[in-house]
């Protein structure tokens, strides 16, 4: 069974309201899903993952720090087993997430990981659409991974 890693920061809630729809889309789907918040996650969770999808505040036009900390954690001891396992992001934006998107593909890109879908930008106050949205990058995600399309 393919596996599915969630990780994800929120201080306000508003990323976990994110996450949390993208992980009722994930379970529609027969896979193996993992959820941990960026402080819980480490290498192993990387290494046991078929595909990962990442939420995070922007925080001044950047990702949040508990995400950064867990990319300082496990960028280096990730070089030896090359990944290359597909991502995607959800992002709870006060700006624009073009930042926050930006930085983390360009972290991701050295693991090496591959983008698999275009993210997930939530612009100020999350709306039922926005979750529609995160519950179809869940659902998506997990189904990909199970097709063998990502």
């Amino acid at each position: 069974m393919k596996t599915l890693l969630v990780i994800y920061h929120s201080q306000s809630g508003n990323t976990a309201a994110l996450a949390n729809a993208v992980i009722c889309g994930a379970k529609k789907e027969p896979i193996e899903l993992r959820v941990k918040t960026a402080f819980e996650a480490d290498l192993q969770d990387l290494l046991a993952a078929d595909g990962l999808l990442i939420g995070s505040p922007e925080n001044l036009g950047y990702m949040a720090g508990a995400i950064k900390d867990f990319i300082d954690r496990t960028f280096y001891p990730a070089q030896p087993y090359a990944l290359n396992i597909p991502y995607g992001l959800f992002i709870s934006a006060g700006n624009d997430g073009s930042g926050a998107v930006r930085e983390l593909d360009r972290a991701l890109l050295g693991y090496p990981m591959k983008k698999a879908v275009e993210p997930v930008i939530v612009r100020g106050l999350i709306r039922d659409a926005d979750l529609e949205l995160c519950a179809t990058l869940g659902e998506a995600m997990a189904a990909g991974l199970i097709m063998g399309a990502l």
